[in-house]
């Protein structure tokens, strides 16, 4: 990537780069999902895919955009074809030749707002953001780079994942012992240690990270 400081960069808001379209239309008419169903229904929030629908008509298909909730500014990026399930959210598009979609996602993803008040965010306070913006070209190895070290991230929270479940099990086996008249002893518990295969976190991150720069494994 090109220095940060680069001339090229330009600075615009974010309701200069993009336009939004109400959900209205776009709305599932029944909510008896199935999985076996083609179209997914979103929200912008945690939950993101509600289910699957086999409606067939007004499906959103001018893609990639971002689904953004007007009251609670969570966001999602969104490259397939989708419905949506609540009128409370807009659906962000490019409006300029300037921007990568994906690359505003990201940006936006670095705000905090604080949205205690009931009021729709994106005419308010999101659309008058100010973003620095690269060469597309530029912009293209930002998101790449930040792609790259969300890998380590996804692989980071599988380990602690795992280990949380392994000490799940420990927690579970101890109370199951001390109902049955006994108490693991301290060798015991220094065994389910070693078998919880902890290591130091940095110790940790740096494992992941190495893996993840030599590519995935086979």
């Amino acid at each position: 990537m090109g220095s940060s400081a680069s001339s090229d960069w330009v600075g615009a808001e974010l309701g200069d780069l993009l336009d939004y379209v109400q959900p209205s239309k776009y709305i599932v008419e029944s909510t008896d999902y199935n999985d076996s169903y083609k179209t997914p229904v979103l929200t912008a929030g945690k939950s993101f895919i509600k289910g699957y629908t086999n409606e067939t008509q007004n499906i959103f298909e001018n893609l990639p955009v971002i689904i953004f909730d007007d009251f609670t500014t969570a966001s999602q990026f969104v490259s397939f074809k989708f419905k949506v399930k609540s009128s409370a959210m807009k659906i962000l598009v490019p409006s300029s030749e300037l921007v990568n979609i994906k690359y505003v996602f990201y940006f936006m993803r670095t705000i905090r707002q604080n949205a205690d008040t009931h009021k729709r965010y994106w005419i308010s306070i999101f659309s008058k953001l100010l973003i620095k913006l690269p060469p597309l070209v530029e912009q293209r190895a930002i998101i790449k780079e930040i792609e790259s070290r969300f890998s380590v991230c996804d692989r980071l929270y599988q380990e602690i994942e795992r280990s949380l479940q392994k000490a799940e099990a420990l927690r579970q086996s101890i109370l199951k012992k001390a109902f049955e008249g006994r108490l693991l002893t301290e060798s015991e518990l220094a065994a389910c240690r070693a078998a919880l295969d902890w290591e130091p976190a940095q110790q940790l991150l740096a494992r992941i990270q190495a893996q993840t720069s030599q590519g995935p494994r086979r």
